[in-house]
């Protein structure tokens, strides 16, 4: 059983609640003061509070996947990662790996769709960024053989990893549930972190002299990933969700680029460009450059595409409930804006898995396959 697995949870859960009730239990046998009762006490004592931080500790890791491995976490994976080379004229995409849907059925692509491991080159940025895309098990399926799908890309927050979508935020699993019951159209995700210049942190931005994230996302990754699946090349095609720093990406890019994403969401996204220790120098003091990563100032200065906007935040819990209305407030026509606030929800996983599927639905309806 893996590390991140729910039945080694369940199994430390199990332990913990047997060990407490023991100790329970034979307490009071242990309550003289001889050397083996005093022993006995304290090894209960121990064994029990291990096996409690020992749940806490899987718990956690499930949740925010700090190890993916049993051999992760003991310091024993030592093997050098694979260098790919992607030579002119080649492909853009590099599939790694192939993975199934934890879902019935889901060793049949054309049943449960399938995660793909991929390498995604910029052919203009010249960065390359390791992904996962889903694909929905209609991709597989030979009624749809010759039919185009729309595609979303998501992003984590900083510093994130791409693991993170598919277990801590289930991404694929939730399209797959929402497409399921009709909420949503079998739409592409494609994963993976804004970190693509590790461990800068570059808030998607084209920096001068420096890694053009901006120009890898709105155009690389898009061209790349029509060119080897079946996914559309116009703006109606493409959506782009995040969450935190993948929301203001999402958002970014969806607002400068509307010739193509037609769609961008912002799950607990700020609007302005961070700028501090981890993300350096991002404009090499070009004003023009600064105001233009702010997407207030954008939406008061900047003519306003054909976009539409998913913007969510919090009553309480969220520090971007004012930014939020403002951006609101400050989209006009022929620009589209939706919001979804909770009353409460922090900034963290269980308040994105909450707004993810609403999201997903959304994001849907503002696509189209043709």
């Amino acid at each position: 059983m893996g590390l991140t697995s729910n039945k080694v949870l369940a199994l430390a859960v199990l332990v913990a609640v047997a060990l407490f009730a023991a100790t329970v239990w034979l307490w009071p046998r242990l309550s003289r003061r001889s050397w083996r009762a005093v022993l006995g006490r304290v090894g209960l004592l121990l064994v029990t509070q291990l096996s409690l931080f020992a749940s806490v500790g899987l718990a956690a890791n499930n949740y925010f996947l700090f190890y993916g491995s049993w051999a992760d976490l003991l310091g024993q994976e030592q093997e050098l990662g694979v260098v790919v080379d992607h030579s002119a004229g080649g492909k853009d995409v590099k599939v790694v790996e192939k993975q199934q849907m934890d879902v019935p059925g889901g060793r049949h692509p054309e049943i449960g769709g399938q995660i793909q491991k991929v390498v995604i080159a910029g052919e203009k940025s010249g960065i390359e960024s390791p992904a996962y895309v889903y694909l929905p098990p209609e991709y597989f399926q030979p009624a749809h053989a010759e039919r185009t799908f729309p595609a979303s890309v998501v992003l984590t927050g900083y510093p994130g990893t791409a693991e993170n979508l598919l277990k801590g935020l289930r991404y694929p699993r939730t399209a797959y549930e929402q497409a399921k019951e009709k909420k949503m159209q079998p739409m592409i995700l494609v994963l993976l972190r804004p970190t693509v210049a590790p461990p800068r942190d570059t808030e998607c931005v084209d920096v001068p002299g420096g890694p053009q994230t901006e120009t890898y996302f709105a155009e690389d990754l898009p061209k790349a990933i029509s060119e080897t699946y079946r996914v559309g090349k116009e703006p109606r095609n493409w959506g782009f969700i995040g969450n935190s720093t993948g929301g203001y990406c999402a958002l970014k890019i969806a607002m400068h680029h509307p010739d193509r994403f037609s769609a961008g969401a912002g799950l607990s996204a700020y609007y302005k460009a961070a700028e501090d220790v981890t993300t350096g120098d991002l404009f090499k003091g070009d004003a023009k450059l600064r105001h233009r990563a702010d997407l207030l100032w954008s939406l008061d200065n900047l003519p306003q595409g054909a976009s539409s906007f998913l913007v969510t935040t919090s009553k309480q819990g969220e520090s971007n409930l004012k930014g939020t209305l403002d951006f609101i407030k400050k989209v006009k026509a022929p620009a589209r804006v939706s919001s979804i606030t909770l009353d409460s929800g922090g900034h963290n996983f269980g308040t994105w898995n909450r707004e993810i599927p609403p999201a997903l639905v959304w994001m849907s309806g503002r696509l189209s396959a043709a």
